[in-house]
């Protein structure tokens, strides 16, 4: 709330981005009740049926042929909490920025995570600019992410969510200052369970929906959409093991599918673009201390200009580890861990906090 110039409270208007779940239905309940003017709005992004041989169904994955059904969804919370609704289509701004990206990064033998990219160049940059190009005015955007945002002496600052179990903090950290100064994040101080609790309370259909899983359930082959390209599968002294059918079917610390009989677990280590090999060995060759990270982004600070201790993240799900960064000449990051970490993949992201306040990141080299 602010204060208009007669001195009494007014409400903001704000633009939520819906996607049919629990999260962002709350959100925007929430929000009306603290006295908003609140309005719904979907980004439309997937492009249609797929060359797929396979039957599923997406069942809560981000991109995939149940959009429809989560649109629905989305428009059936907005009649109603009693907001206006909107759909937006970013289908080629999503295949252009997202899909195109996920593929140039699977066929180089990388292992991408499109929500970061989603997030930062799509949800909270294409639609509410669309939004804003067809007549929607709005102070600010909000989502149902699990994370903080906080001013500090001018600076934005992105904080993880309360619950450890639930901060969505490592999917935000490629957003810029003047993003974040337009965004509202009201489930960063509650608990999944506590918000679960509201949305029945308030006899919302969308309760009990199960959380989104991955971005997308099907294979990722029909995403990429190329043929199989052979190749070996050898151990670190060079020696074929086996044949695969294109290195965009592995990543690093892979240990199931690998289709060779050994005495002793093998896992994949490295995947060679240029000799299309799958590197295999045994589980020791799957730790490191360090990697280094490039196309960075900063949020606490403008840059790194020495040596610092702080945690860090190579995948959502786990604990932060203790580090230290070092700027490199090149203007990238290299990181050290205390402790030894589990198949670092490339192109995955590394995220950097200080406690809860999230420094920046980059994507794994």
């Amino acid at each position: 709330m602010y204060k208009s110039n007669d001195g009494r409270s007014k409400g903001l208007n704000i633009l939520v981005g819906m996607s049919g779940g629990v999260d962002s239905s709350t959100a925007a309940l929430m929000l009306k009740e603290q006295g908003h003017k609140v309005i719904g709005v979907t980004m439309a992004i997937y492009r249609g049926k797929l060359n797929t041989t396979t039957s599923y169904k997406c069942g809560g994955a981000c991109y995939g042929p149940d959009e429809k059904e989560d649109i629905e969804a989305a428009r059936n919370i907005c009649n109603q909490i009693g907001i206006d609704y909107y759909v937006f289509d970013c289908v080629e701004k999503y295949n252009e920025i997202v899909l195109e990206k996920f593929k140039k990064e699977y066929l180089s033998g990388r292992t991408p995570n499109p929500c970061v990219w989603c997030n930062s160049l799509i949800k909270f940059d294409v639609l509410p600019r669309i939004a804003r190009l067809n007549g929607i005015e709005f102070d600010k955007f909000a989502t149902g992410h699990y994370a903080r945002i906080e001013e500090e002496d001018g600076r934005y600052i992105l904080k993880r969510g309360k619950n450890p179990k639930k901060d969505q903090s490592y999917f935000l950290y490629r957003l810029k200052q003047e993003q974040l100064k337009n965004i509202l994040l009201p489930l960063g101080d509650y608990t999944k369970e506590e918000i679960r609790k509201r949305a029945e309370k308030c006899g919302l259909a969308v309760a009990d929906k199960p959380d989104s899983q991955d971005f997308y359930e099907g294979d990722y082959n029909e995403l990429l959409g190329v043929d199989p390209k052979p190749g070996n599968i050898v151990d670190t002294d060079g020696k074929v093991l086996g044949e695969h059918q294109g290195i965009w079917n592995y990543t690093i610390g892979q240990r199931k599918g690998l289709g060779i009989s050994s005495s002793e677990a093998l896992y994949v280590i490295e995947l060679r673009k240029d000799t299309n090999e799958v590197v295999v060995g045994f589980k020791d060759k799957i730790f490191s201390d360090r990697l280094t990270a490039v196309d960075l982004n900063w949020i606490a600070i403008d840059k790194l200009e020495k040596e610092i201790s702080c945690q860090a993240k190579i995948r959502s799900t786990q604990s932060p580890a203790n580090v230290r960064v070092k700027p490199l000449d090149s203007g990238n990051i290299e990181v050290l861990f205390e402790n030894m970490q589990k198949s670092i993949a490339p192109g995955q992201s590394v995220v950097l906090y200080d406690g809860d306040i999230v420094l920046g990141g980059g994507i794994i080299l």
